[in-house]
């Protein structure tokens, strides 16, 4: 079985996928994928509440996030404005906290919960 990078984060985004669907289905949200046609734009997930109002989410199998992991969240932010609520990086990180410059989210896959 192969052990590289790829196999990996297909794995971690899996697991994340999982993890989203399973906490947006008692608030009646759904989750989908964001890839715009030309592939210059791509979102792991967004998931739509009631109201449609829009949480991002983006699955890094990394700890440590930097300005290039936030871009297409940033770019989503900038298309939706007040509609996207939230900007929110899953990580393999050990510590949940809100990026100043930007405000993004990063939480850590092990402490994502209701």
């Amino acid at each position: 079985m192969p052990r590289n990078g790829v196999f990996l984060g297909a794995l971690f985004e899996s697991l994340v996928a999982l993890t989203v669907r399973v906490f947006a289905q008692p608030a009646e949200a759904s989750v989908g994928h964001l890839r715009r046609r030309n592939g210059d734009h791509e979102v792991d997930f967004v998931v739509t509440g009631p109201g449609r109002r829009r949480i991002a989410v983006e699955a890094k199998l990394s700890a440590l996030v930097d300005d290039r992991d936030v871009r297409h969240l940033l770019w989503l932010k900038g298309e939706l404005g007040d509609e996207l609520t939230d900007m929110v990086v899953v990580t393999t990180g050990r510590h949940a906290y809100r990026r100043q410059l930007d405000g993004v989210v990063v939480v850590p896959l092990a402490l994502l919960g209701p």
